[in-house]
């Protein structure tokens, strides 16, 4: 609204209200209410319309995120927040919208800012300016996709020069590849002549061994069926002779029966003869032999000593058969030493089971006693062990050694009886020599078990 100070009284009168023939420029509307986001700050709460109260403390660009449609709104109908609004744009932007203000935009600003405070301020003609800036907009963005346009035709020739260039390239490679393809299938098809020659040899070769076959079957049906006539007549003849055997046998057990009871009777006649001649005679039994008169030096029991007399190698297993064959022999055997001689690698529960058990299956063979001791000292709980079948199995008692629990065993023994010892420790095996045991090596243990 203007003033006309012209005619009488100064008469006031009312210009037509500017309004645009076009939706507002989509910049020039962004621009706006930007602007309105930040001039808002300026503002209280009550000088806010009711729509743009809850986002008064939001800040600039949430308010212009969030609240874009309803400042727009409130700029467009509500002519008292737009007037407030210019006041704030005219501290903002002083020197833009003095210009305005005076009909005289400036010729270097942004022609959105011009349009978004025309808009705003609503001086004369802003309608043509915001018009205006809205077309300079157009232009600009039309200029720049052109440019971008120009740009990214000059990418697309660079491209399609170089897809040329590499169509090129792979073509002459192509070609390239098809001069060896064609050279390889040449080689190819030689190779597939000749195999196919070969197949065909092979077919014929193939053809007369089966003719050769055929023939041999025919052959071998005719000696078959020979044969088994041949069998047939065997047969007949084995069944004849079988008769004639078990008649033959027949006869034998009837001669035979006849005089073995003409025998019989005899050897029962003579001896009742005799029984009653000793009865009658009053003869007292023999308890001496003629042998008993004569006057020598009997030999003695044989012992394990004696036993190193034969010839025997001390790791040859018969030895140990020979001792184990003396009566009333005692094998008592240092299980460890054995165990960690033959199978080292096993834990101790394995070992012992294996050693166990193969003892178990030598005192079957043998029937004698046998003893097994292990070492005990370090043991923190007893061993859950069930021992086999004819073999007594210790344990050595804390604070004492297998060894000394083998010498007690020795010297446990009575003097006389055939007692060996199994280890390789040179002091166990010289204490129980000393106590009368015959000690052999753990080797020679091992060596007898490896053949049950």
């Amino acid at each position: 609204m203007v003033e006309d100070a012209g005619g009488e009284g100064g008469r006031e009168r009312e210009l037509p209200e500017e309004t645009l023939d076009r939706p507002l420029p989509e910049k020039v509307r962004h621009r706006v209410v930007a602007l309105t986001g930040e001039a808002i700050g300026g503002l209280t709460v009550a000088e806010l319309p009711l729509p743009l109260r809850q986002y008064a403390r939001f800040t600039p660009q949430r308010r212009a995120k969030f609240g874009g449609n309803a400042m727009a709104a409130s700029l467009e109908g509500d002519a008292a927040f737009r007037q407030r609004i210019a006041v704030r744009l005219r501290e903002l932007l002083p020197e833009l919208t003095a210009a305005l203000e005076s009909g005289t935009p400036p010729a270097a600003a942004d022609p959105v800012d011009v349009a978004a405070a025309a808009y705003v301020l609503r001086p004369a003609g802003w309608a043509k300016l915001v018009t205006a800036a809205g077309e300079e907009a157009q232009r600009a963005q039309a200029e720049r996709a052109g440019e971008d346009a120009q740009r990214e035709l000059v990418g697309l020739r660079e491209e399609l020069a170089q897809v040329r260039a590499a169509a090129r390239a792979e073509a002459a490679g192509g070609r390239s590849d098809l001069e060896a393809a064609r050279k390889e299938t040449e080689v190819v098809q030689r190779k597939l002549r000749s195999a196919q020659s070969d197949v065909k040899r092979r077919e014929a070769a193939l053809r007369k061994v089966r003719e050769e076959l055929e023939s041999l079957r025919s052959a071998a049906s005719v000696e078959k069926g020979a044969a088994e006539g041949e069998l047939r007549r065997l047969k007949a003849r084995l069944t004849e002779a079988e008769s004639a055997l078990e008649a033959g046998r027949r006869a034998a057990r009837e001669g035979r029966s006849v005089e073995d009871m003409r025998v019989r009777l005899l050897l029962d006649t003579v001896l009742d003869a005799a029984q009653g001649l000793r009865r009658e005679l009053a003869l007292p039994p023999a308890g001496g032999r003629p042998a008993d008169t004569v006057d020598a030096v009997a030999p003695g029991r044989m012992s394990p000593k004696d036993i190193a007399a034969r010839a025997l190698s001390e790791s040859d297993p018969a030895l140990l058969d020979q001792l184990l064959a003396l009566p009333q022999a005692h094998l008592v055997v240092d299980g460890y030493n054995v165990t960690k001689t033959g199978y080292p690698t096993m834990p101790l529960d394995k070992q012992r089971l294996r050693l166990l058990g193969g003892l178990a299956v030598l005192a079957a063979q043998t029937g004698a006693e046998m003893t097994c001791v292990f070492d005990g000292a370090e043991l923190a709980a007893p061993v859950l062990l069930a021992p086999p079948r004819g073999v007594r199995v210790l344990f050595s008692k804390p604070g004492q050694t297998a060894d000394e629990l083998i010498r007690r065993l020795v010297r446990a023994e009575p003097e006389g009886r055939p007692v060996v010892v199994v280890s390789s420790d040179r002091e166990v095996a010289d204490g129980c020599a000393a106590a009368g045991a015959r000690p052999v090596a753990s080797v020679l243990l091992l060596k007898r078990l490896a053949r049950t």
